[in-house]
């Protein structure tokens, strides 16, 4: 409810009738078919506009749904390495590292040192730039390997929703391929071992 005696008046097209009475700004909304809609009650006199108030509120409401799609949270994933990993369990916290990212989630890599395995810095780098390879059809490097503390740490960052969707279909195409080629090849085996053998 308009409380003020005057407000400052802005018509449906966004004309400026400057500082008027309250019963003559809802005489020009009711004229005009409309709503009078104070749009900045702090002001002095308060500002008030003509409009349709039911797509004023849709369109505040669309507003807001988009900026909440935009401050999408980010999550931070990490996954964590020894210098002296094995190559089995390096490649199992790299499946776990393209999940992650793959899902849109941004990846902390951390490399552990112990001891003396501090004075080979390049050795934690080194694995964080073969993980970095295996992941880059999907990410990038957001913070190369850089020494923090007694760890190395190194950022990725997955791509965009739209490149994220398209590198997906194009594995789930490969995927596909690969299945098709292998049911092809049991086929013909189990064809090739049907046949009679000719005894001589």
């Amino acid at each position: 409810m308009i409380r003020a005696k005057e407000v400052r008046l802005i018509g449906p097209e966004g004309e400026a009738f400057d500082i008027v009475p309250l019963n003559k700004a809802k005489e020009i909304a009711r004229e005009a078919g409309l709503d009078l809609v104070e749009i900045a009650p702090q002001a002095k006199p308060p500002v008030c506009k003509v409009m349709d108030y039911g797509k004023f509120k849709y369109d505040k409401l669309k507003r807001q749904k988009e900026a909440r799609k935009k401050q999408k949270t980010i999550v931070v994933k990490e996954v964590k390495f020894r210098i002296k990993i094995e190559e089995h369990d390096f490649q199992v916290k790299a499946k776990n590292a393209k999940k992650f990212l793959l899902a849109g989630n941004k990846l902390k890599v951390t490399i552990m040192f112990r001891g003396r395995e501090r004075s080979h810095p390049e050795m934690g780098r080194e694995i964080c730039l073969k993980l970095a390879k295996q992941m880059d059809a999907f990410s990038t490097i957001e913070k190369m390997p850089k020494a923090e503390g007694r760890n190395m740490i190194m950022i990725l960052n997955p791509l965009p929703e739209k490149e994220l969707e398209s590198y997906l279909k194009s594995q789930e195409k490969v995927d596909q391929k690969v299945e098709i080629e292998a049911e092809t090849e049991a086929t013909i085996e189990a064809e090739t071992e049907a046949i009679p053998k000719i005894e001589e």
